[in-house]
């Protein structure tokens, strides 16, 4: 292997992948904060927090994954510097993601009428309707802003995306010590509190974002665009088509992992508790690969609009030898910290027992999740992500919920079971994406959509 080939795309995945991964790193610290603060007010609150959560995870997921389909569209406008075009995509994309939140809303809040049906204890049922409400708040600005910063990626600006979600974990951390425990004067709120602040903070990122679109010099040249409104209908349909595979296999795949916790539930509460403390580990391994493959996504986009097939496998492989050196950091970590990486998240000997058996299983996890990554990114920058949803279905659910079944309840191997049914999920995963990613023609991305 001719290491002077790939030595600049390995610069240049560095550069636009590391903002990316301190974005995410911000994105768990908040997850620790509001557990953390909301678990020193009191035991119902933390327990409604995860009830409530845990039924956005998927909307929230899939939200996200549907602004990711703009990226593709926006890198080959960007190669080809045709800046209009770029902005009157990422209105579009504005458009269709407001659309799609919208209606996500009216499901969730049709949703929140059957909360008593879930089976949860009725002291937390009164916290989480509270707190269920002011998260609906949320969801709004929440697909705005990722539009706009899926934009920014795609026109290899990562750094600003980062600063202002940056900007958002430090305004939803004093919104929280300000209103969950009345502070300064405001109202004593507990959760509802903590769902207000998080409301409120991203409604601030988000018109702070687009206020730097509508002002900032680093944007005037697509300023235009965005202002043009004119026949946008064949436009949003480039980007929806770009969008909602993304959006249908991201909610596949978070969905097998929530089976996975229902199922680790069937076994005990330590199993259970040991499932969520090793997926909270696994994150950040996950977070890494996903930064990288985020960049893997920009620079195949930008060889797609130029039409360089060789270009766009040449970052591919560049993105595969970058996050399998990172799988091999992560897992000599996981390997030789793995008590003390158990211990941050509870005292329990008993979970952190359990815990350990699932260790080797998440070390294979990181090289799988590590490859499906890479390659599922690269085939999102293609533009031509209609096979995502082929290899979602196969891989998690023909392939996954089968292996899930006999490895944890057929084999008996329990919570241990569960996580290595994982393993052939990303395995097949890995093997199909790389297939259909090899396989693609590259050509612009406008014209493929």
């Amino acid at each position: 292997m001719d290491f002077k080939l790939y030595r600049p795309r390995y610069a240049e995945l560095l550069k636009l992948g590391f903002p990316v991964l301190l974005t995410q790193l911000g994105v768990i610290l908040m997850s620790f904060t509001d557990t953390m603060m909301v678990g020193a007010y009191g035991v119902n609150e933390l327990a409604a927090s995860a009830f409530v959560n845990s039924v956005f995870l998927i909307p929230m997921v899939m939200l996200s994954g549907l602004a990711a389909g703009i990226t593709p569209l926006v890198g080959a406008l960007f190669s080809q510097n045709d800046f209009h075009e770029a902005g009157r995509t990422a209105r579009a994309g504005l458009q269709i993601n407001a659309i799609v939140a919208t209606a996500f809303i009216a499901i969730m809040t049709i949703i929140y009428f059957w909360l008593g049906l879930f089976g949860q204890p009725e002291d937390i049922m009164t916290p989480s309707r509270e707190y269920y409400i002011t998260l609906l708040t949320a969801m709004l600005p929440m697909a705005l802003f990722n539009a706009l910063s899926q934009t920014s990626n795609g026109l290899t600006d990562t750094r600003t995306p980062m600063y202002f979600i940056l900007m958002g974990i430090g305004l939803n951390i004093f919104g929280n010590w300000l209103l969950i425990y009345g502070n300064l004067g405001c109202p004593r709120l507990g959760l509802m509190g903590a769902g207000i602040a998080t409301s409120l903070s991203r409604w601030l990122t988000f018109g702070s974002m687009f206020a730097m679109y509508m002002w900032s010099g680093r944007y005037q040249n697509i300023r235009a665009g965005i202002a043009d409104g004119e026949h946008l209908g064949e436009l949003r349909g480039k980007v929806w088509n770009t969008s909602y595979p993304v959006a249908i296999q991201t909610g596949i795949e978070c969905a097998l992992w929530s089976i996975g916790a229902v199922v680790c539930g069937w076994f005990g509460k330590i199993q259970l508790a040991a499932y969520q403390v090793i997926n909270t580990i696994g994150q950040l391994g996950f977070m890494t690969y996903m930064s990288f493959g985020v960049a893997v996504s920009i620079k195949v986009a930008n060889c797609t609009g130029l039409s360089d097939e060789r270009g766009a496998g040449l970052v591919a492989r560049a993105g595969i030898h970058l996050n399998l050196v990172l799988a091999t950091i992560a897992s000599l970590a996981m390997l030789l910290l793995s008590r003390q990486l158990l211990g941050i998240f509870t005292p329990d000997a008993d979970v952190i027992a359990a815990g350990e058996k699932l260790i080797l299983p998440l070390l294979m996890y990181q090289y799988l999740d590590a490859t499906q990554l890479t390659f599922v990114n690269a085939i999102r920058g293609t533009g031509q992500v209609k096979p995502l949803l082929s290899i979602a279905s196969v891989s998690y659910i023909l392939v996954g919920i089968p292996a899930l079944w006999v490895c944890a309840l057929l084999l008996e191997g329990e919570s241990v079971g569960v996580y290595y049914s994982f393993n052939i999920a990303l395995l097949a995963a890995a093997i199909y994406a790389a297939i259909v990613f090899k396989r693609l023609r590259i050509s612009p991305v406008m014209d493929n959509a």
